[in-house]
């Protein structure tokens, strides 16, 4: 898929995200996760996020702009929810147990008061890249499309991002998260690991893990501007 051919798709791309990332929309695996979601949609299913939305997160965040990087797993798979960044919902939405486990630590870490949506284009706008491995999914079925293509997507994003001159913080929250960034370099970066926000897993060491300020601290000792993790948006 060429750039025209994505922009005529309804996908938008950034010409820095683009000039990085290129190569990927002629490989073959491509093709195919182009086939496979034309071909379900054929069939009536319903896939969130619409497709405009699959690269969300490149949109909101260039990779000159990234400071810091969540890696999620693939989109809530509930109507209305998902919007093409990891942990976010559209406002207006109920806030997910994960994300208000997020929330909670945020409270804990760095004394902000839990917002009253799960809007997290704020954190975007600044820099915090929300990538889920996973860039769509069907209804109802969380993990429907987990190797279809997307990991090999999304292993290139994180890999540019890895290569680039600039150190920046990635936030692995649970095993997929780690096993996802197990290769990124840790002498220029900062790679912060917990348990999953999950109810299922945050009492294991997600909360109290502070990763808020340890990820602010970071930036600031390399002369970046601090993320404020109030202005979720």
């Amino acid at each position: 898929m060429t750039h025209d051919a994505a922009r005529g798709a309804g996908i938008q791309l950034s010409p820095e995200w683009l000039s990085l990332l290129e190569p990927e929309f002629s490989r073959p695996y491509m093709a195919e996760l182009r086939a496979f979601l034309k071909a379900e949609k054929a069939a009536g299913k319903v896939i969130y996020p619409p497709g405009r939305e699959f690269f969300a997160a490149l949109d909101a965040t260039s990779p000159s702009r990234v400071r810091v990087v969540v890696i999620g797993q693939d989109p809530y798979h509930g109507p209305g929810q998902a919007h093409g960044l990891s942990f976010s919902v559209r406002k207006g939405q109920p806030i997910p147990p994960s994300l208000r486990n997020i929330f909670a630590e945020l409270q804990a870490d760095l004394s902000v008061v839990p917002p009253a949506h799960g809007g997290l284009t704020g954190w975007a706008e600044q820099g915090v890249l929300l990538l889920n491995s996973v860039l769509s999914v069907e209804h109802g079925l969380p993990g429907s499309h987990q190797g279809r293509g997307w990991e090999t997507f999304t292993d290139a994003v994180i890999a540019a991002i890895d290569s680039g001159e600039r150190p920046v913080v990635f936030l692995l929250w649970g095993k997929h998260a780690q096993q996802k960034g197990a290769a990124i370099d840790r002498q220029k970066h900062c790679v912060l690991s917990a348990p999953h926000p999950s109810p299922l897993s945050a009492h294991r060491g997600f909360f109290g893990c502070r990763h808020f300020s340890q990820a602010n601290r970071f930036l600031i000792e390399r002369g970046y501007e601090p993320i404020d993790w109030s202005a979720t948006g």
